[in-house]
C-alpha cells in the first residue's frame, strides 16, 4: 500500500511541474515598447497620436486587406505593402505634425504630433 501512495504521490507532484511549464510557456511576452497605431476596420487607431521627440512609432496592420503607410509630405518613408500582423515602424527625430494615408485607401488618414 505504501508503494501506492507513493506512485501517487510522484505522479501528483509530476503532474504538477508539467502544469506549471506549460504555465510558463503560455504567459505573453512583453509588449513591444513604443507608441503603436493600429491599422483595423479600414482605420489608422488612433487617428492623432502625439509623442515625444526621438519616438519610434509603430504601425501593426490588424485588417486582412493590404496596406501601405505614405507620409503625406514625403518627411518619412514609405512602407512596404503590409500584410496582416505586418508591422513597420519610423523613428521621428524632429517636432512638428506628420500626416499620412494608406495609399490603396487613400480614405483612410492619420496624425503623428511630434512634440
Amino acid at each position: 500500500m505504501r508503494m501506492g501512495m507513493m506512485a501517487s504521490a510522484l505522479a501528483l507532484a509530476w503532474m504538477a511541474s508539467v502544469s506549471n511549464a506549460m504555465a510558463a510557456k503560455a504567459t505573453p511576452s512583453a509588449p513591444v515598447p513604443g507608441p503603436r497605431v493600429e491599422i483595423q476596420n479600414f482605420a489608422f487607431m488612433p487617428k492623432t497620436l502625439m509623442v515625444p521627440a526621438g519616438s519610434k512609432v509603430i504601425w501593426t496592420n490588424l485588417d486582412e486587406e493590404p496596406h501601405i503607410v505614405v507620409s503625406a509630405g514625403g518627411n518619412f518613408p514609405n512602407s512596404p505593402g503590409l500584410d496582416t500582423n505586418d508591422s513597420y515602424s519610423f523613428t521621428f527625430v524632429k517636432p512638428g505634425t506628420y500626416t499620412y494615408y494608406c495609399s490603396i485607401h487613400p480614405m483612410m488618414v492619420g496624425t503623428i504630433v511630434v512634440q
